[in-house]
């Protein structure tokens, strides 16, 4: 496309004549879009399409509580290129308010800036009313700790020090003391030595890094220091995750977790790479965003802990290849095309403070990555729930806007990656949202009624329940999650509303919850008064949401019937979920759906956020370190985007819960529709297509 045609694409157009100008604004990490009238302000703007953005003093600029973060460039996944000037200047009341305030750089207040152009804008935690939840807890059975890093305190004595040097003088030290002479020393430690012992003999603290049967010194301090603090990161597309731990004892001091900010740069993996190849300096942008958050998350959980950074020793951090490429300033845009191509297939050890890290004595370590959509998260999660000891077929899922996918046991593991998106986790459907108090968690539709009953984040009650009505003034019913929209969907299936092709019929004659838009229906799951949808605050489930799930959901099971297909195995022997989708989603409706195959029911189990379960043991042990390097060599690679199979795999997983696969343990549990004679969308399309040109 010549870049003339392109400019014209993504620029505001003049309005008609007596019409006011509007622009578009999307907003992150919600994926919300609005339209904004020319000078409005940001906080006008979010208030009115519904983004969780907070204030408390009536947008005049006194409480902060409004803070975002425009974010300027190309972004080719919205048509839309958001540059400085199309939000006013900092004005008075933002000067005075950052006089009396710290605001960081690049921040405003969403109440006074005002629109005047197409814009991207981030919502940070901080400014949202209900801050996202995220459950990252992590599981350590079995582990034997080995720690790469240990603390020694030993007596230096002046006189070795200033007789045979600073290395000898050490060396004396941990024989005497330890029973060990360190095979190393960094060179800063003998500078360091030397400076500490004057005329008197000295106590000193010596950090030792043990790796291959080799010892090194890598670090020393001045007096005695017993904490020996490591965190554990899951560097997820969506969102980070952060351990802080004692190494010596493995116990778990502080987990803290926040939105990946790189959602403003796109919400999926693709959409990032696509940023960067648009943007100059979009590689250095995605870089920034990562570093800096895994560099707060730290720096929360040393303040909660009222711990120093310069107890910090150990640092791993686990995440797809695009995090970790981007994390470490790698280029991602291989990583976006053909053959996907990785800088490195083996683990990375660099310096924490080389990496804008807290921790001067600290070292990061990323395990090596599988594939090249295949990521050191996908290997950590294996580490933790070990298919490769076990004589069972296992099938290891974590869904997040890209999904990875493990199968096999003690012979061979297979492993893969579908570009899901973010649809299961609430972005792209018409009421969606992250998971946050208000929002949609639950659904039932009663077969008979067809009434639906919900039940949200936040509390126990279903909406049938007395005293749900009182949730609906504080924090009312908001959206719907990821969770939320999967039951829905199946249980619009399940109680005929919808086709196994996933159309919403037109069942107007029998409840009043169904309505037309357009040429389609929707269906209207929650009103906040009893009243129409007229007013447009009414949750409903559009043909549209459906198409997303339905697409996000046959690139997951297109992608694990490739994984068995290729070990030539019909079913798996036990189904483990991971990460946020394992945590929330019902295992039936992951059925009912067909986002899983079929299976007995209580070997289906959420296992919860293996990949930081999965670094956490290789913070904890050197021998788990080893082992994951030899066990990602062994497992066979199975790239979708080449497999020839996978396109009628993924047809075939577009109907509920499959065209073509059975289904016999949920039938035990759900009465299933029956499946059309011609369920297969392919097949009933050319079906038609030969009877049209018969007649």
């Amino acid at each position: 496309m010549p870049a003339e045609i392109a400019d014209a694409a993504v620029q505001p157009q003049p309005p008609e004549v007596g019409m006011p100008t509007v622009h578009r604004i999307v907003f992150t990490p919600s994926g919300l879009e609005a339209q904004a009238v020319d000078g409005a302000s940001v906080l006008e703007v979010a208030r009115e399409a519904r983004v969780d953005l907070d204030s408390v003093c009536g947008g005049r600029g006194v409480c902060g509580r409004c803070q975002i973060t425009p974010s300027f460039g190309d972004f080719s996944k919205w048509a839309l290129r958001s540059e400085p000037h199309h939000l006013s200047e900092v004005g008075t009341t933002e000067q005075d308010y950052q006089g009396r305030r710290f605001v960081p750089e690049g921040w405003r207040l969403g109440c006074q800036a005002k629109v005047h152009g197409p814009l991207v804008v981030d919502v940070p935690a901080e400014s949202q009313l209900h801050a996202p939840i995220i459950r990252k807890e992590i599981s350590l059975e079995g582990l034997a700790l080995d720690p790469v890093s240990s603390l020694r305190v030993v007596s230096v004595r002046a006189t070795q020090v200033k007789s045979v040097g600073a290395q000898e003088a050490i060396n004396e030290a941990c024989q005497r003391e330890w029973r060990f002479v360190p095979e190393t020393f960094d060179a800063e430690v003998l500078k360091e030595v030397t400076r500490f012992v004057g005329d008197s003999d000295e106590t000193v603290t010596l950090h030792l890094r043990q790796m291959d049967g080799s010892t090194t010194v890598h670090s020393v301090r001045k007096g005695v220091h017993v904490d020996n603090l490591g965190v554990a990161i899951d560097l997820g597309s969506t969102t980070v995750a952060a351990h802080l731990m004692e190494l010596s004892s493995g116990e778990v001091l502080a987990s803290s977790g926040l939105m990946n900010p790189q959602i403003r740069l796109g919400e999926d993996l693709m959409s990032r790479v696509s940023y960067v190849m648009m943007n100059p300096d979009g590689g250095k942008e995605l870089t920034g965003l990562a570093r800096e958050a895994v560099a707060s998350l730290i720096n929360t959980l040393l303040a909660d802990t009222e711990r120093s950074a310069e107890d910090l020793t150990e640092v791993v951090l686990v995440g797809n290849p695009v995090m970790h490429h981007s994390f470490l300033g790698f280029d991602v845009v291989p990583l976006g095309q053909m053959p996907f191509d990785l800088a490195t297939d083996r683990s990375v050890v660099v310096s924490a403070p080389s990496l804008g890290l807290p921790g001067p004595h600290a070292s990061v370590y990323l395990p090596p990555c599988i594939a090249g959509h295949v990521g050191g998260d996908a290997a950590a999660a294996v580490l933790a729930e070990a298919p490769h000891k076990s004589s069972k077929r296992q099938l290891l899922v974590d869904v997040g806007t890209n999904a990875e996918i493990v199968f096999g046991d003690e012979n061979q593991l297979y492993a893969a990656s579908s570009p899901t998106g973010p649809a299961f986790e609430g972005a792209q459907i018409t009421h969606g949202q992250r998971a946050i108090p208000g929002a949609i968690e639950r659904v039932r539709i009663n077969k008979d009624t067809f009434e639906p009953e919900i039940k949200i984040i936040g509390s126990e009650l279903w909406s049938s329940d007395s005293g749900f009505s009182e949730l609906l003034k504080k924090p009312g019913v908001t959206g719907i999650c990821g969770s939320g929209i999967i039951e829905a969907v199946g249980e619009l299936f399940l109680s005929g509303l919808m086709t196994a092709e996933g159309v919403i019929l037109d069942t107007r004659d029998q409840t009043d919850r169904v309505i037309s838009e357009g040429r389609t229906f929707s269906y209207v799951l929650h009103r906040p008064d009893g009243s129409d949808d007229q007013d447009g605050r009414s949750i409903v489930i559009s043909q549209t949401d459906i198409r997303a799930i339905q697409l996000a959901k046959a690139a997951l099971r297109a992608g694990i019937d490739l994984l068995l297909e290729h070990a030539q195995c019909k079913a798996p022997d036990e189904i483990r979920l991971a990460g946020a989708f394992g945590a929330h989603i019902d295992p039936v409706y992951a059925m009912v759906l067909g986002l899983i195959p079929d299976c007995p029911l209580d070997d289906v189990s959420a296992v919860g956020n293996a990949a930081g379960s999965g670094a956490a043991r290789l913070l904890l042990s050197g021998h788990e370190r080893r082992a994951i390097e030899e066990l990602v060599k062994g497992i066979e690679k199975i790239e979708t985007a080449t497999e020839e199979r996978f396109q009628a795999l993924f047809v075939d997983a577009m109907s509920f819960p499959h065209a073509t696969a059975d289904y016999p343990n949920l039938q035990n549990i759900v009465q299933v529709p029956a499946r059309p004679l011609t369920s297969n969308p392919a097949s009933s399309r050319r079906k038609r297509r030969s009877n049209r040109e018969g007649t």
